[in-house]
């Protein structure tokens, strides 16, 4: 969720940045123009002054030599281009001495202006980009009411244009800093929003992995995700509580039903003494009473199996299955399947019981439906951070429909019900590997039979 949300957060403060950058650029450009159009404006005035006096247009006079004088002592000193015009564009004094009044373009414009008496104000913004760019200045010179002649600059924009370019720098240094603190905070607000839903998150999986006791501390983020934490609590709560009480039942159940139930199996075993010896009848009611015991003994276990902590402890799983192989061979030879073990010493964090008793219901289970002269292999293998022991037999198997199913409480396959079993040993074997992080699937083997997989962890529970 931050890899979604911050990117928006991220995106937001770029344009707002953006959008107070751009017209602070333009407005330092605009004040580095004017603080140089203002100079410029300066001199062009002072340049007029000297220029009222001269009173003669052409010989030698004092005060045209003094303006002239100051025209070469300016462009010699700022490189700007400088002089005075009468109205017919004659220059009265000007430096250096081969400029003239431009005939077209943004100078003779601001000649024109000056002209009719009006000072230049606001010259076309200069852009730093603009390489060879000029800025033209024109004020009148008055006398007697009347403009005779315009003081006219030409000045070149270089110094400007760098100044201007600083002033950017700074700004996109500012700007840029900003963001580095926009997404500083932006990691921080995001962390602090979903802190929470991640402890959420990580109490759901723990609740869907079977750690019922797990928890969310509401004590940080927004009201609305405490809110919402609190809530969770109290529904993981109400959810344990459902679940206990079926434990409980399911345990409570079974233990009340079995002295009924042993009652009743002495009292048909005291009625078949009066009985014909192999009457069908009584074999079938007996036959009957042994598999309900049986399911009641299962049922025991399974809540016993979903209620119980698992002890974990670093398991030599390979030597684990060793010895299962070696308990469950004779049973093996007396049915004529050969039962084999591969793999070497791997190493995993498991409860020893709760393993061995998994792994001796998947060998029950594979050692009931494999054929005479078939085989049932276990290898033990590590990949990554797990373990596994895949147990693998040579029976008829089961199709897709039967594989989704296998493992579900009383379910037994229609192909096997003669078989004798309660239909709960596989789901004992689930609820045992789930309380130590553990887990079995199920697979087709080739070219037939059953794959069972079981998987446990190679990662401390502490990690």
């Amino acid at each position: 969720m931050r890899t979604r949300l911050l990117p928006l957060l991220i995106v937001l403060m770029a344009g707002v940045l953006l959008a107070l950058g751009f017209p602070l650029a333009v407005s330092v450009a605009a004040a580095q123009q004017q603080r140089v159009v203002v100079d410029r404006i300066d001199d062009t005035v002072r340049f007029a002054a000297l220029a009222q006096f001269v009173t003669e247009r052409s010989g030698v006079d004092e005060r045209r030599s003094t303006l002239q004088e100051q025209l070469d002592r300016f462009h010699d000193t700022y490189g700007i281009r400088a002089g005075v015009f009468y109205r017919d564009g004659e220059a009265m004094a000007r430096a250096p001495e081969t400029w003239s009044v431009p005939s077209s373009g943004q100078g003779r414009e601001a000649f024109e202006e000056a002209l009719s008496g009006r000072r230049s104000q606001d010259p076309p913004q200069v852009w730093p980009w603009q390489q060879g760019g000029r800025l033209v200045v024109a004020s009148p010179v008055v006398r007697d009411g009347d403009v005779m002649a315009v003081v006219f600059t030409d000045s070149p924009t270089g110094q400007l244009r760098s100044r201007v370019l600083q002033g950017w720098l700074v700004i996109v240094a500012g700007e840029c800093a900003a963001m580095l603190l926009a997404v500083g905070a932006a990691f921080r607000l995001t962390g602090w929003v979903l802190r929470p839903v991640r402890i959420l998150d990580a109490a759901t999986h723990d609740i869907a992995t079977g750690q019922m006791n797990s928890r969310v501390a509401a004590a940080s983020g927004p009201p609305e995700l405490r809110r919402l934490a609190r809530s969770f609590n109290e529904m993981a709560d109400n959810v344990e509580e459902v679940l206990e009480q079926q434990r409980a039942f399911v345990a409570d159940a079974s233990h009340q039903l079995r002295n009924p139930l042993a009652a009743l199996l002495l009292r048909i075993e005291l009625l078949a003494l009066e009985l014909p010896a192999g009457n069908e009848e009584i074999a079938s009611v007996r036959t009957e009473g042994k598999r309900l015991a049986q399911v009641l003994d299962d049922l025991l276990d399974l809540a016993l199996a979903e209620h119980a902590a698992a002890d974990l402890q670093l398991t030599d799983i390979g030597e684990l299955a060793a010895e299962r192989v070696a308990a469950w061979r004779p049973l093996a030879e007396e049915k004529g399947v050969r039962l084999t073990e591969h793999g070497a010493a791997v190493t995993a964090w498991a409860d020893p019981i709760a393993l061995s008793s998994a792994l001796d219901a998947v060998i029950d289970n594979a050692l009931k439906f494999t054929p005479p002269g078939e085989e049932v292999t276990l290898s033990v293998a590590s990949n990554g951070e797990t373990s596994t022991v895949v147990i693998t037999d040579g029976g008829p198997g089961l199709t897709d429909e039967e594989l989704a199913r296998i493992g579900d409480r009383f379910w037994r396959s229609g192909h096997h019900q003669n078989v004798k079993g309660s239909g709960l040993g596989l789901s004992i074997s689930r609820a045992l590997l789930a309380a130590g992080g553990g887990s079995i699937g199920y697979a087709h083997h080739e070219p037939r039979g059953l794959r069972v997989t079981v998987t446990v962890p190679r990662t401390s529970p502490t990690a």
